[in-house]
């Protein structure tokens, strides 16, 4: 594989974009080829099947969603209170929103995983890794709830991710207070 670091970031990021745009099925070896303005081929020399290029893309998608050190830092030295939760909760779903085509390209993804095996371990495992941060998010801060309440709430933000980027159910819901009753309901006011 070449070792290009920055020409792969490049790649994986266009591929990010034909993602959101073009769902799955417009995601090809040319199509990132041709949005990261790079020679035709290139992307088949970094990514030599479909499998690893949609595994490429669900690891720098992770590294995009990254959250700011700092900021977990400023959240994790506070006390524990359902004011922490929320705040924490806010900053998933600020992240998340800030760049609405890669949680559109995450959703692709994930749709495509449960058709490919393959991609579904590769994918699977980059999902539980950001899990197991809020999990360890939430062992350093005392908050109430444990592991099961974390997922219920990633569940329940999930939902309100798809429904503020693709097609509404239409509540014209406050994110913000949507959040709020999320913590409300899950792990008590």
């Amino acid at each position: 594989m070449p070792r290009n670091p920055e020409r792969r970031r490049t790649l994986t990021d266009a591929g990010l974009r034909v993602l959101a745009d073009s769902g799955a099925r417009g995601l090809t070896h040319r199509a990132v080829d041709t949005e990261a303005g790079v020679p035709v081929g290139t992307a088949s020399n970094y990514f030599r099947s479909r499998d690893a290029l949609l595994g490429a893309l669900g690891e720098r998608i992770m590294e995009r969603f990254a959250p700011d050190p700092e900021v977990v830092a400023r959240l994790a030295a506070r006390e524990p209170s359902r004011e922490l939760w929320v705040d924490y909760l806010r900053y998933i779903v600020e992240r998340t929103t800030r760049q609405p085509e890669l949680t559109r390209a995450l959703i692709e993804l994930r749709l495509e995983a449960a058709r490919r095996p393959g991609l579904a371990a590769i994918l699977g495992d980059t999902l539980r890794r950001g899990y197991q941060d809020d999990v360890a998010f939430h062992a350093t801060t005392g908050l109430a709830g444990g592991a099961f309440e974390i997922a219920l709430l990633h569940y329940a933000l999930d939902g309100l991710l798809l429904d503020l980027l693709t097609t509404s159910i239409g509540a014209d819901a406050d994110p913000d207070k949507v959040v709020e009753a999320f913590v409300d309901r899950l792990i008590g006011g």
